[in-house]
Formats: C-alpha cells, sequence, structure tokens
C-alpha cells in the first residue's frame, strides 16, 4: 500500500512540474546612440529629462563632445523613437538610423539663447 501512495505522489509532482511555464521576467535591455543637437549644461539637463520621461528607459546620457544620446531602454516599453519624439518636444533635433524627428519651430525658439544651435 505503501508503494502505491509513494508511486502516486511522485507521479502527482512529476505531472505539475511539468505544467508550469517559465517566464522571462528580465527587461529586454537595448542600448541606443541617438544624435542630438545642442551646446551647454542646460541643454544635457533638458535632454536627459525629456528621455527620461519615457516609461523604459533605465539611463540617458548626453555628450556635447559628440553630440550623442546614450540611451539603455526596455525594448519591451520604449524604442529610439519615443525618446526622439520627448527629445524634440523640449527644442532639440534628434537623428537616430537616418530617422530625423525635429522639433518644431516653436519649440527650438523657446530655448535660452545659449542652447540656440545650428540646425540643418
Amino acid at each position: 500500500m505503501k508503494k502505491y501512495i509513494l508511486i502516486a505522489v511522485v507521479s502527482l509532482f512529476g505531472i505539475t512540474m511539468q505544467a508550469q511555464e517559465k517566464h522571462d521576467t528580465k527587461p529586454v535591455k537595448g542600448k541606443y546612440d541617438i544624435e542630438v543637437k545642442g551646446n551647454c549644461g542646460m541643454c544635457k539637463k533638458r535632454i536627459e529629462k525629456a528621455a527620461y520621461s519615457v516609461k523604459g528607459v533605465r539611463s540617458a546620457e548626453w555628450h556635447a563632445e559628440d553630440q550623442t544620446l546614450h540611451v539603455m531602454l526596455n525594448d519591451k516599453k520604449a524604442n529610439p523613437t519615443k525618446v526622439q519624439e520627448a527629445v524634440a518636444k523640449v527644442g532639440h533635433d534628434t537623428k537616430y538610423n537616418d530617422e530625423a524627428i525635429k522639433a518644431t519651430k516653436e519649440d527650438y525658439e523657446n530655448l535660452h539663447n545659449c542652447c540656440i544651435y545650428e540646425r540643418d
């Protein structure tokens, strides 16, 4: 009798283990370099703040020397285009993989004098 109970318990345990699905809980992280026009420390703060406003952005760092915004984001929640759109709304022209998203004339003109950059 003990053997039958043991076999039943082991069989039931084996069936329940196979029925469980594995869920990947790690977010998919992508690293992207987006060209963003700007000049100064005020630009840096504005650009990074705009990037962080996009849900899914894990890190954002803009470098004035090479006019590049380095972004790490969760690919399930965001993409580079969403980041470009957010940055363009605060007045900075962007470009990623030949896709340029430019700030509107109004947004560009609202920038501080030291932040005015040469537009293409």
